[in-house]
């Protein structure tokens, strides 16, 4: 059964179409992406999800309407959106603060994972004194905290450099699998959707379609240089889009 069902959600911002006509399924554990190219609406697909828009179709969460939105996700934005005046661990415990969670019962929660998040004495840093790299951990070291069913990860390496982007795929692949997380990622880099999915919903350009959806059948742990022939296919898809024919995979 899925975790998260979209049947043909539209959008549209007065008289601008955004998402067309949106169908997707997230299986529980599954780490799915949405691959399109950029202004495709791919973020907007989000705040819909999170509750800060409403468009038409149906959106599903294990089988029930969704709408208690804020219960089942926890959203990463592209940018790390740290408060340079909290401390990293006051940063990381934000989420929890904002439930409720009393701030020494976010701590004790929290500090228990700064080790396995690389993040190990660097509790009482600021994030100006962290790397692009241990900042963006810091970032998913929140989200996760939350315990939400799924996570939301919108281009959350984008303004990384190539290395240090490289460097985060790996290690969030690692870790989805250390923990099953449940995962939808919001990206426009092939590479990276291939090296970190089960399951990748290839959009058109705005307005959105799904053009393909596209299964990964490559074990794990990935090797990057093993997927070059599906990452040709995909572009190709990208570049060259023809109207879905299903869902199939040929």
């Amino acid at each position: 059964m899925s975790r998260l069902e979209l049947r043909h959600v539209r959008k549209a911002f007065g008289g601008l179409d955004v998402l067309a006509d949106i169908s997707l399924n997230v299986g529980a554990g599954e780490f799915v992406s949405i691959l399109g190219p950029s202004g495709a609406g791919k973020s907007t697909l989000f705040q819909l999800l999170t509750g800060a828009e409403h468009g038409e179709g149906e959106m599903l969460f294990d089988g029930a309407p969704l709408d208690d939105h804020g219960r089942h996700f926890a959203f990463m934005p592209q940018r790390d959106a740290l408060m340079p005046w909290r401390r990293i661990l006051d940063n990381a415990t934000l989420g929890l603060e904002v439930q409720g969670v009393k701030r020494k019962a976010a701590r004790a929660r929290v500090a228990p994972l700064f080790a396995e998040f690389g993040l190990a004495g660097f509790e009482r840093h600021f994030p100006a004194q962290l790397s692009g790299g241990m900042r963006q951990r810091a970032a998913l070291l929140r989200t996760v905290v939350q315990e939400r069913d799924m996570l939301l990860l919108d281009e959350p390496f984008g303004a990384l450099d190539a290395l240090t982007r490289t460097a985060m795929q790996r290690w969030l692949e690692q870790m989805w699998r250390e923990h099953h997380w449940t995962a939808l990622l919001i990206t426009h880099d092939v590479r990276e959707a291939v090296f970190l999915s089960d399951c990748i919903y290839v959009l058109s350009a705005r307005p959105a379609r799904v053009l393909r959806e596209i299964p990964v059948p490559l074990p794990r742990p990935r090797d990057p240089t093993g997927a070059a022939a599906l990452e040709a296919e995909i572009l190709d898809i990208l570049l060259n889009p023809q109207p879905s024919k299903g869902n199939d995979h040929d």
